[in-house]
């Protein structure tokens, strides 16, 4: 059934939200993953569209720093204005720019535009983190982690799948053709969204720079906003240091696999998504601290399970496969963990929360992409591994200060 509001409300401060139905949730989670899919294409085929535009292999791993980057200005930026616009509208719109803004890299004929596209395409692409506080919102307040990890494996299955369509798509028609075909799906997520979500307004009061200045304001006033940006930059790094090596590892004479081959580990790593759904659960029992801690471990085990991997052949393929589905597992439960306890504190910022929480997920994943490139170049797998379990060391560690903080009084 249509969901529609006749007109705009502010669920956070003055009325109860409209009633979602699954239906719309399940729209909101298509429209995530697809919208996030565009910066994650280019993973396997780094090889192909290098060798196509003439590009080194240093400059073909930045289209992936390129697209991180773009979206983490899109968060920083863009991702506030939802606790200031009507937000079907902002979400709308911003599924519309993504769509043409993917037609650009499709059409790039050098690395040039190609980057262009790419940035402005990641730039766009955060309506599915405009997507994501909106549901949270329309949601329950019991049912707000099973929401979030709906919309939320949604979204990592668009970044994990994406990888899978651009394999097999390459194969077929050529490495510009997945971004065509997802030009047109979010013209069309577009145009639904316009038809089913609500209309929707939480008024922050503010205008445009002061609501930047209070989205950065929130790291210094709220501390579970700083704990839990800290382990979503590092576990993303993790999660960027692997996909951002695993294209060079699977074409390389290890393995020597094309490029639907390398794309269909995608379907491997899908299966860690449901992670998402389960750590939001698990989040509205009250368990939200314990499930971090053991995805942290897990995240810093996958990482001896990948390095075994780097050999080529049939034990090192399963270590390899085994490791990705652990990793990603991990990822995502640390990564639902910190987006339910970071909505739970301003409702009325959620927004802006957001934004601060995810720019600098997306900084983290910026930065582990773009050392892969160098420790690639000097010291292989074995140093791509090494840098990933360092970040998981990392992660752990903050984990574990974070705990003892919690435990001591008036920390």
């Amino acid at each position: 059934m249509r969901t529609v509001a006749p007109q705009d409300t502010a669920p956070d401060t003055h009325a109860p939200p409209p009633h979602m139905g699954r239906g719309t949730l399940l729209l909101m989670s298509a429209a995530a993953g697809l919208s996030v899919a565009g910066n994650y294409f280019a993973q396997p085929l780094l090889d192909v569209i290098g060798h196509d535009l003439h590009l080194s292999t240093g400059t073909a791993a930045l289209v992936v720093t390129v697209a991180q980057t773009g979206y983490g200005l899109g968060l920083l930026l863009l991702v506030p204005l939802g606790d200031l616009l009507e937000r079907r509208r902002l979400a709308v719109v911003l599924c519309a720019l993504t769509a043409a803004f993917l037609t650009v890299t499709a059409s790039a004929p050098n690395g040039a535009l190609l980057l262009a596209g790419t940035a402005l395409t990641g730039l766009a692409s955060v309506a599915a983190q405009v997507v994501m506080p909106f549901a949270a919102t329309l949601a329950a307040p019991e049912e707000r982690g099973r929401t979030v990890g709906t919309v939320m494996t949604g979204l990592l299955l668009g970044i994990l799948l994406a990888r899978t369509a651009a394999g097999l798509l390459a194969e077929l028609g050529g490495w510009r053709t997945v971004y065509w075909v997802n030009a047109a799906l979010m013209l069309l997520m577009a145009v639904l969204l316009r038809l089913r979500l609500p209309a929707l307004r939480t008024t922050a009061g503010l205008r445009y720079p002061a609501l930047l200045r209070s989205t950065l304001a929130l790291f210094a006033q709220e501390p579970v906003l700083r704990w839990r940006a800290a382990l979503g930059a590092l576990t993303f790094a993790g999660f960027s240091i692997l996909w951002t090596a695993m294209a060079f590892l699977l074409s390389g004479p290890a393995y020597g696999w094309q490029e639907s081959a390398i794309g269909l580990l995608g379907l491997v790593g899908a299966a860690g998504s449901l992670a998402a759904s389960v750590a939001g659960r698990l989040a509205d029992r009250g368990l939200v601290h314990r499930v971090t801690g053991v995805c942290a471990f897990l995240l810093l085990g996958s990482w001896g399970l990948l390095a075994a991997g780097g050999a080529g052949g049939g034990w090192s393929l399963a270590a390899l496969l085994a490791g990705v589905i652990v990793l990603d597992l991990a990822a995502h439960g640390v990564h639902v963990s910190n987006q339910n306890l970071v909505y739970g504190v301003r409702p009325e910022a959620r927004n802006r929360l957001n934004s601060a929480y995810m720019t600098s997920y997306f900084v983290g994943g910026a930065v582990g992409s773009a050392l892969t490139s160098v420790v690639w170049s000097v010291g292989g797998w074995g140093g791509v591994c090494a840098l990933g379990a360092g970040m998981a060391v990392a992660v752990v560690g903050v984990w574990l200060v974070e705990r003892l903080r919690r435990r001591t009084p008036h920390s």
